[in-house]
This record gives structure tokens, C-alpha cells and sequence, in this order.
């Protein structure tokens, strides 16, 4: 599991995220809502040791992330940032190979079985067909999935994605965080995902964390996330509840 201990971020005293425990099962789907700059980026930050807090620990399994080297760290936790980094002259199945470092290392020699969980993560996210494309020519649509395979083909037990739909048509948005649900299903791996949709949140969570103003203002079921008053005290809005015509869960809309 993922634990945070009092922990706070302060940058020109302002403190961006203040949290004084918090706890992350490894077999749940986990989703961050959150106005923006509510804390939901540095929060998914310090869980990926992509930062340090400026007090306090942030544990995985007991053990502070700062004591595991960072391919061990990656065998445990695979993380897609907010913002995808360049990689010029790739193509999206060399982007995907790139999951497999952690196990067999930069002088590690290929073997069938990654090609095959290349190719099916490549299935997985519908990039199969890009395969032979450079990367950087991509959409960034296209682009994004790409590297949601290459988190698939890390095959890290945990897996970490600073809003990953924010470049998705209404289509791959669904179509992702139903892959991601089945993957948690199927294969217990957990999921902590940042989102701004409210109802994707509620239809495919298992729980969900609200953070505003750098601190955790919610720690529930979907259910109890879809209440007219939390979720208007939430995005300082006037947020109503509609019947859904197929689901069991109502949707929000702004009254």
C-alpha cells in the first residue's frame, strides 16, 4: 500500500498540499478530483517520488521511497505524468519496449514474452495499428495512449496517471478507464488516476479523494460523492443530480 504521514509541500510559503495521513490500497481503483490547483498534480507527484514533501514520509509497503533505487521503484509503480515527455525519433512500439527496462535493464537482451506484452498493451489501448509511427507526428490523443501502453507493458502492480484523458475524445476517454477498471478486476493491479469529470470518476471508482485548497475534503464511495451538497461545496458551483436512463447512478450536471 501507499501511505502519506503528515505530510506537506510548501513552495514560497505557500503550502500547495497539506495531508496528515492518508492510505492507498494496491487493489482498488483510486480516482483525484479537484478544482485546478486544488493539490491533485502534486499529490499524484509525491506518490510517484517525482517530488519530495517538505515534511513528512511517503511510504510504499512500509518502505520510504527514497530507499528504492529507481528501477526497483518502477517494478513496483509505473506513472504517466500530466505533460508527456519528448521522445523524438521513436516509434510507438519502440515508446512501448520502453516498459520493459525494469526487467531486463538497458543491457538486458529482448526475449519473446516482451514483445508479446508489447503487442498486447498496444492491442489494449487501440495504437496497434501505429505501431511503425513516429511517435512526436502522432495526435495527442493518439500520443497519449501510446504511453498508456507502455505503463501496461511495465506490468507494475500500481499504477499512477496524472490526468491521462485530458487529450481523449469523449470515446478513448470511456474506452480507457474501462480498460483500466478491467485491468484492476482481472489482475488486482491497482489504479490511482486524476480526473475532471465527475461522473467517469463515479462510474468506474472504487473510491474517490477530493482535494481543495491543498487538502483532502472528501475520502468516499462514488455513492457518497454524488450528493447535490458535496459536490457544490466541492467546485463552488451550483451542481445538480439527474436520473441516468441506463446506469443505477445518477449524473451530475451544472444547475
Amino acid at each position: 500500500m501507499l501511505q502519506l504521514n503528515e505530510v506537506e509541500v510548501v513552495r514560497q510559503e505557500r503550502v500547495l498540499l497539506s495531508i496528515p495521513t492518508l492510505t492507498l490500497a494496491k487493489d482498488q481503483v483510486t480516482v483525484i478530483l479537484g478544482h485546478n490547483g486544488s493539490g491533485k498534480s502534486t499529490l499524484m507527484n509525491l506518490l510517484a517520488r517525482q517530488i519530495q514533501p517538505d515534511r513528512g514520509q511517503v511510504l510504499l509497503d512500509d518502505q520510504e521511497l527514497n530507499s528504492l533505487s529507481q528501477r526497483n521503484l518502477a517494478r513496483q509503480l509505473a506513472f504517466l505524468p500530466q505533460k508527456l515527455p519528448e521522445v523524438g525519433g521513436l516509434t510507438v512500439r519502440d515508446l512501448v519496449l520502453l516498459g520493459r527496462y525494469p526487467w531486463r535493464g538497458l543491457l538486458g537482451r529482448w526475449q519473446a514474452g516482451d514483445y508479446e506484452k508489447v503487442a498486447k498493451a498496444m492491442c489494449e489501448t487501440d495504437v496497434a495499428e501505429l505501431a511503425d509511427q513516429l511517435t512526436d507526428l502522432l495526435s495527442g490523443g493518439e500520443r497519449q495512449r501510446a504511453w498508456v501502453a507502455m505503463l501496461l507493458a511495465q506490468e507494475s502492480p500500481l499504477l499512477l496517471l496524472d490526468e491521462p484523458t485530458s487529450a481523449l475524445d469523449l470515446t478513448h476517454q470511456y474506452e480507457l478507464m474501462k480498460l483500466l477498471y478491467q485491468l484492476n478486476r482481472d489482475s488486482q493491479r491497482g489504479v490511482v488516476v486524476i480526473l475532471h469529470d465527475v461522473n467517469l470518476a463515479c462510474r468506474y471508482a472504487d473510491r474517490i479523494l477530493a482535494l481543495k485548497k491543498g487538502r483532502l475534503v472528501f475520502d468516499g464511495t462514488p455513492t457518497q460523492m454524488l450528493d447535490e451538497k458535496c459536490l457544490s461545496d466541492l467546485y463552488d458551483l451550483d451542481i445538480r443530480l439527474c436520473s441516468h436512463p441506463v446506469q443505477q447512478h445518477p449524473v451530475a450536471v451544472v444547475a
